[in-house]
C-alpha cells in the first residue's frame, strides 16, 4: 500500500507541473486543468517517491512536479510494475499504460544534473473510474483475475454458470479486480491453451478455475493445470480441502490444485457456487501476501 504525497498540474505544456495538493481525476481524461489531460494513453504521470529522493541524494534540487509527473507516491514501485497493472485511490481507478519514456528534448533537471529518471522511472496511466485524489490518501495495487469456468453443459449453454457469479462477489471491493472471464467445455487440451494464453502475455495475477475437480472421466481441469506449471503451491489446495473436510467429508474426493506459471498463480476451485464461496472466502485474506512476493512488487518476479 502506497500513500500520495503531492498532486502535481500544469496549465501549459513544456512547463514543470506545481503541488496542488489535490485535483479532479475524470474518467478516460486525465486531471482536470492538466495541459497533458486528454483523450490518449498517458493522461496520468507517476513518480515513486524513493526514485526521486534517490536523485536528490545525487544534488539535484527538484520540488514535486519537477519531473512533470502528476503523483509522486511513496511505498510503491512503479517501475516493477507492468503495463495493464491497476491502481486504486479512493474512487479513483487508474490502468498502467506505458513504462518509461523516450526524452527527445532534454529538460532543466536533465540539463543541470546530465541525468533525469522521468523516462526510465516513471510510468503513465490512463482513468478508468474519475473522483478526486488529496495528498495523504492511500493508493494500493489492484491484483487482476481471470476468472475460468469449465462445464460441458454450460458451455453447450445447457446449463447457467452460477460459480463464476459467487467468486465475483467475494473479490468484490477487495484488493483485486476482474480482468476476463472464459467459459470452456472439458477439453484438456483448450484449457491448457487458455491458461498459457493468459499466463504467457501476463493478462493476469491470478486465475480462478472453477469446476473439472471431480472424479469424472470428463473432469481434467487438474491435469491441464499440471501440464502448464512452473512450481506447485500445496498448501492452498490443502488448506481449502482442510476447512471443506469440516463441512462434509465427500471433500476428500476434490482433486484441485494450485500451481505457479510465471508471474501468474492458478487456483482450481471446486464446481459448486457453495463449495466455491467455502474454499474462496477461506483463503482470500491470505493471497494477497502470497501475490505481493511473487510478483515481486520490490522488484522483479521471482520467477524471472
Amino acid at each position: 500500500m502506497g500513500k500520495v504525497l503531492a498532486v502535481c498540474l500544469s496549465s501549459e505544456k513544456g512547463t514543470p507541473k506545481a503541488d496542488a495538493g489535490s485535483a479532479e481525476f475524470l474518467t478516460g481524461h486525465g486531471l482536470k486543468g492538466d495541459a497533458h489531460a486528454g483523450d490518449w494513453h498517458r493522461q496520468v504521470s507517476l513518480l515513486s517517491y524513493q526514485k526521486i529522493e534517490d536523485f536528490r541524494a545525487k544534488g539535484a534540487k527538484v520540488e514535486f512536479g519537477g519531473f512533470g509527473e502528476n503523483l509522486v507516491v511513496d511505498n510503491i514501485d512503479f517501475r516493477s510494475l507492468p503495463a495493464g497493472t491497476i491502481l486504486k485511490c479512493g474512487e479513483v481507478v487508474l490502468e498502467i499504460t506505458q513504462i518509461g519514456k523516450e526524452c527527445h528534448s532534454h529538460c532543466a533537471i536533465y540539463n543541470q544534473m546530465g541525468d533525469c529518471i522521468m523516462p526510465r522511472e516513471g510510468v503513465f496511466a490512463k482513468v478508468i473510474n474519475g473522483g478526486l485524489i488529496n495528498a495523504g490518501d492511500e493508493m494500493i495495487v489492484m491484483y487482476r483475475v481471470w476468472i475460468i469456468t469449465v462445464s460441458d453443459k454450460g458451455f453447450k449453454g445447457e446449463r447457467e454458470d452460477l460459480s463464476a457469479p459467487v467468486i465475483r462477489s467475494i473479490i468484490s471491493g477487495s484488493d483485486y479486480t476482474e480482468i476476463g472471464y472464459t467459459l470452456l467445455a472439458d477439453e484438456q487440451t483448450e484449457i491448457e491453451n487458455e491458461l498459457k494464453r493468459i499466463c504467457d502475455s501476463n493478462l493476469a495475477d491470478l486465475i480462478l478455475t472453477t469446476g473439472g475437480t471431480g472424479l469424472s472421466p470428463r473432469d481434467c481441469m487438474p491435469e491441464a493445470t499440471m501440464a502448464v506449471s512452473h512450481r506447485l503451491v500445496p498448501g492452498i489446495a490443502e488448506a481449502m480441502r482442510s476447512v471443506s473436510m469440516t463441512i462434509t467429508k465427500r471433500a476428500m474426493l476434490s482433486r484441485g490444485i494450485t500451481t505457479i506459471r510465471g508471474c501468474t498463480l492458478i487456483i482450481n476451485l471446486p464446481g459448486s457456487p457453495k463449495a466455491v464461496k467455502e474454499n474462496l472466502e477461506f483463503i482470500i485474506d491470505e493471497l494477497r501476501h502470497g501475490l505481493d512476493v511473487l510478483t515481486g512488487k520490490s522488484g522483479e518476479c521471482a520467477a524471472g
